[in-house]
């Protein structure tokens, strides 16, 4: 990699740090929060192992797996969230370390279980993640993912914020892709066996209607939050935004209740 690459990819990933940060995340991660136990079960996460939770937030599958009885480490690029979850969970021994999904610093085989709950889907570039996830777990051991699909609810969200959001940067692919179970697939390719992809959906009822729904996201979720700046200056462009993400919100309420589409993904590293 140039060195032109390398400073454009740090620029890339502090602007991903500051991202992250904004808004009040771990609120988000709250609504959420079934989603850690249920990649926890399917992982089969047991006293003993060794579990790396990469891109982990504030240690929504990192928490459970502890609670387990699992040998933890929490990894994010964003050490904000990282002091969250150690502050709401200081005594279950998890180690919380700062580390890019990318380039993680671990040795090979270091783990039994390697996860991510919504995480690595947001790191720009798929391929680094995958060959991480597998490098770090040991032959015979197990990868456990979940991330929201493109035709769920949330991919749907980001196509709707998708026109007013900055561009991409270049060479970053659209985290959504990770909720194809053929994407996915692509990444892991004949390094693991016994892969299972099944689409399940995460049920959420915190939400009155489509405006309180946008109004939450739009002051917790970092994503959110970083659209709305882009256009801040465009009263017309914000009220559109306003507008569409309500409509959307509204399409997906029903008495009360939302689902959230999600891909759960589980396999076996090859030995």
């Amino acid at each position: 990699m140039s060195i032109e690459n390398i400073t454009t990819d740090q620029a890339l990933k502090a602007k991903h740090r500051a991202l992250w940060a904004s808004g009040d995340y771990p609120a988000v991660a709250d609504v959420i929060t079934p989603l850690g136990p249920r990649l926890a079960d399917a992982a089969a996460i047991g006293p003993g192992d060794r579990v790396v939770d990469i891109a982990a937030g504030a240690g929504n599958v990192a928490i459970p797996a502890a609670r387990i009885g699992a040998h933890v480490v929490a990894t994010d690029l964003t050490p904000e969230l990282l002091e969250i979850g150690e502050f709401r969970e200081p005594d279950l021994g998890i180690i919380w370390r700062t580390a890019d999904a990318e380039d993680l610093p671990f040795d090979q085989s270091s783990f039994d279980v390697a996860v991510s709950c919504v995480g690595v889907m947001f790191a720009p570039h798929h391929q680094r993640c995958a060959d991480e996830l597998i490098r770090v777990c040991r032959p015979g051991g197990r990868i456990g993912l979940i991330n929201w699909t493109p035709t769920g609810f949330i991919g749907q969200l980001f196509s709707v914020m998708k026109p007013y959001a900055p561009p991409p940067p270049p060479g970053a692919s659209p985290g959504v892709l990770w909720g194809d179970p053929d994407h996915v697939r692509t990444l892991l390719d004949d390094r693991v066996h016994d892969i299972t992809a099944t689409t399940e959906s995460l049920p959420v009822s915190r939400f009155a209607d489509g405006a309180a729904f946008r109004d939450f996201f739009k002051a917790t979720y970092g994503p959110a939050i970083a659209t709305y700046k882009a256009i801040g200056d465009d009263p017309t462009r914000v009220a559109e935004l306003d507008a569409e993400m309500a409509a959307l919100a509204d399409d997906h309420i029903d008495k009360g209740q939302m689902e959230w589409e999600y891909l759960l993904v589980t396999a076996t590293v090859t030995s």
